[in-house]
């Protein structure tokens, strides 16, 4: 039997977390520093992999591993500023010191995987983007190789229309374009 659990973050709650990010975000000063979060992030997908995690906790802590890719996809292209704020939104598994410790077994996690939440909630609109030029990407190169065809040709040229098109409702929908989407919080 499982059971949905719902609470609210105060503006208090959201508060202190985005003065962990706030202080996080100093890290994003160089490539190297910004390396670092890319590698924070990854070991903690690593660390939710490796340990017992209650369901709940351990899903949202995965959904990380989407949002690297989206940054280190090399086809994606994401400009400069958007790698940035992706990254300025991974920073808080960079720091050592965030709302619970990791080490709590049960519940050391919970503060990343609320914070997940949070940033997968911003996100959403790069998340289903991405996944769109994912499934494109693929159904493409399935395409082509059922029709014998060199995947890798003319590949940049198949890829570079799409992306274009994605990165531009991407945006669109960052800006409160056709959506009319706006940030909520303050750690984008």
């Amino acid at each position: 039997m499982s059971i949905d659990i719902t609470f609210t973050l105060s503006n208090e709650d959201l508060e202190r977390f985005e003065e962990i990010v706030a202080k996080a975000r100093g890290l994003m000063e160089t490539e190297e520093n910004a390396k670092k979060v890319e590698d924070a992030a990854q070991q903690m997908i690593d660390q939710a992999n490796d340990a017992d995690l209650p369901e709940f906790i351990a899903e949202r802590i995965l959904k990380l591993e989407t949002l690297l890719n989206i940054v280190q996809d090399e086809e994606w292209k994401l400009e400069d500023a958007e790698r940035k704020r992706i990254l300025s939104a991974l920073s808080y598994f960079a720091l050592a010191e965030d709302l619970i410790p990791d080490h709590i077994p049960g519940v050391g996690f919970l503060d990343d995987a609320i914070y997940t939440e949070i940033i997968i909630q911003e996100l959403d609109s790069e998340l289903r983007l991405y996944n769109e030029f994912c499934q494109y990407r693929i159904a493409e190169e399935n395409r082509r190789r059922n029709r014998g065809l060199d995947t890798k040709v003319g590949r940049e040229d198949w890829l570079a229309d799409k992306r274009s098109v994605l990165h531009s409702r991407m945006r669109a929908r960052r800006s409160g374009g056709r959506s009319g989407h706006r940030w909520r919080t303050g750690f984008l």
